[in-house]
C-alpha cells in the first residue's frame, strides 16, 4: 500500500450548549453520543498516532490527525454532518502534509431503530498527486450502553499528477462501543483498507484497535480523553506492525 493509503486507513450552526454536562446522566450520554460519528455534536478531535515496524528498518511513523466533525439542520428532517481529517506526518528525516479527506452524511434527524447516514467523500491532496472521489455510508445502532455499526467508503482517482498512480482504495471500519454510567467508553475497532492497485498479497491493511475514553472537562467544555492500541492482522510488505494512539476530543453539542 502506498505511504497515503496508509494515512488513510488511519474520522452557521444553530444555538451551541457550551456548558459542561451537569450530572453523571449527562456525562454518559454525551458519552454515547461521541461513539456516534454523525450525532449532533460539534466536535473537534486531535488524534495522535505512533506507528511500529515499518520499512525494512522497522521505523517509528507519528501521525497526527486533526478531525472536526460538524453537523448541520437541511430540514426538520434531515440533517448533513461534515467530516474532514487533516493529517500530519512525521517519519524519520521527514515531515509532511498528507492528503485530506472530506465526508458529508446526510441523515435521517430522528430515527426509532438504527442510525444511518450517506454522502459523497472527497480526497483533497496536499501532495501534488490525485484527487479521488466516492461513496460513503455508515449505520449502527444504539440499545442501553451499547453502541456497535460500520462507516465504509469507497474512493477512485479523477484528476490530478498523471503520472502518479492511480487510487483505488475501500476503506471499513466496523465498530463495537460501551459505555458505563461513569462515562468511560472502551471501543473495539478496525480501520481497514484495501489498496486494489497494490500488487498481489499487499492489498490489505486490518489493525485491530482497543481504546478507553473518559468524558471530562476541557476548560469550560466537556471533552473526551483517551487512549489505547492496536495491532495489524494484515499488513501490506514495509507496512505497520503495531500502534499506539492517544486523542482528545472537545465536544459542542449543538441545539438546533
Amino acid at each position: 500500500m502506498s505511504r497515503h493509503g496508509r494515512i488513510l486507513a488511519l474520522g452557521l450552526l444553530g444555538t451551541f450548549a457550551f456548558a459542561p454536562p451537569a450530572t453523571a446522566e449527562d456525562a454518559e450520554e454525551l458519552a454515547k453520543k461521541l461513539s456516534n460519528p454523525i450525532s449532533n455534536l460539534v466536535s473537534v478531535p486531535v488524534q495522535f498516532n505512533w506507528e511500529f515496524g515499518i520499512g525494512p528498518d522497522e521505523d517509528t511513523w507519528h501521525v497526527q490527525n486533526l478531525q472536526p466533525v460538524v453537523p448541520f439542520k437541511i430540514t426538520d428532517k434531515t440533517n448533513m454532518i461534515a467530516r474532514l481529517i487533516m493529517p500530519s506526518v512525521n517519519t524519520p528525516g521527514n515531515t509532511f502534509a498528507g492528503d485530506m479527506v472530506f465526508s458529508l452524511f446526510f441523515s435521517p434527524a430522528a430515527s426509532a431503530g438504527a442510525i444511518w447516514g450517506v454522502g459523497p467523500v472527497l480526497q483533497l491532496p496536499r501532495t501534488g498527486e490525485k484527487w479521488c472521489v466516492g461513496p460513503t455510508a455508515v449505520i449502527l445502532k444504539q440499545a442501553g450502553p451499547w453502541t456497535y455499526g460500520a462507516l465504509a467508503n469507497q474512493i477512485w482517482s479523477f484528476a490530478g499528477d498523471e503520472s502518479a498512480p492511480d487510487v483505488n482504495q475501500t476503506f471499513l471500519q466496523p465498530f463495537l462501543s460501551h459505555t458505563n454510567k461513569k462515562a468511560v467508553s472502551i471501543t473495539i475497532q478496525s480501520e481497514a483498507a484495501a489498496n486494489w492497485e497494490a500488487a498481489s498479497g499487499d492489498e490489505w491493511s486490518v489493525p485491530i484497535n482497543i481504546l478507553v475514553a473518559k468524558l471530562a472537562k476541557f476548560g469550560p467544555f466537556p471533552a473526551s480523553y483517551g487512549g489505547g492500541a492496536g495491532v495489524y492482522l494484515a499488513s501490506p510488505s514495509g507496512g505497520a506492525e503495531w500502534k499506539l494512539r492517544s486523542v482528545v476530543t472537545v465536544l459542542l453539542p449543538v441545539k438546533y
